[in-house]
């Protein structure tokens, strides 16, 4: 199976194939080290590759004409970059870039599309990740539009934990701000009233999570709903 350097599985959808399915893919399969701000994929691009996060967090952004961007979808253990390939389409509008340093699993795109077509446990792992993905960029759609920035940070924060299992997150506001389509001076404002509460602390390039439970109960419905979602599709499968 799928590990990290300590022997850990951690990628979930390669930890929850089969062993005979798996050992499909286990020869193409290559551990790689991504850094914060590479590019995985750009927009209307061949995907020729796609990557199993297991360290690394990514995100799928939007971009518009005059630059700006807005996530749309973030991944990392729980899922892959790469949705076009085994869906048909090739390519996305949508950019892929590393967000926090980490390794990953590479697979050249030709053998996860062949592997896909043989059906079984691949595919259907697969498509119900494709259905979480959809789910989690849907909500953030609507949490854009509904929610404050102290809420829409919060359900941020705590997914990018989710993604990464870790309390340290190496970002900066500015980056943050791009990723939630809000300017800066928001996004200021409400880590500064998160870590008021106790709830954060943030120095320059590094956010800590101090206290879940508080951010939780700060964070709008959207990260309740997205990680139920997640959690319906494929804890159990």
């Amino acid at each position: 199976m799928s590990e990290d350097i300590d022997g850990a599985i951690v990628n979930q959808l390669l930890a929850a194939l089969p062993s005979e399915d798996y050992q499909h893919l286990a020869p193409h399969l290559e551990n790689i080290y991504l850094m914060a701000g590479e590019v995985l994929s750009e927009p209307g691009e061949t995907m020729t590759e796609v990557y199993f996060p297991t360290l690394a967090m990514i995100s799928l952004v939007s971009i518009m004409e005059n630059g700006s961007t807005t996530e749309i979808g973030l991944v990392g253990k729980e899922g892959m970059v790469g949705l076009p390939v085994f869906l048909g389409g090739c390519s996305t509008i949508s950019r892929a870039i590393v967000q926090m340093n980490g390794t990953a699993m590479k697979l050249n795109a030709n053998v996860l599309r062949s592997e896909f077509k043989r059906g079984g446990e691949l595919q259907r792992l697969l498509l119900l990740y494709a259905q979480a993905l959809f789910t989690q960029a849907s909500q953030n759609a609507a949490c854009n539009r509904q929610h404050n920035i102290e809420q829409r940070l919060a359900r941020w924060l705590l997914t990018a934990q989710d993604c990464i299992m870790k309390d340290e997150l190496h970002l900066t506001q500015e980056f943050i701000s791009h990723m939630l389509g809000t300017r800066r001076s928001g996004v200021t404002v409400a880590a500064g009233t998160l870590q008021q509460a106790g709830m954060i602390s943030y120095t320059r390039g590094k956010i800590s999570i101090l206290n879940r439970t508080a951010l939780k109960s700060t964070a709008c419905e959207c990260y309740h709903a997205i990680k139920n979602e997640y959690d319906r599709l494929l804890k159990s499968k």
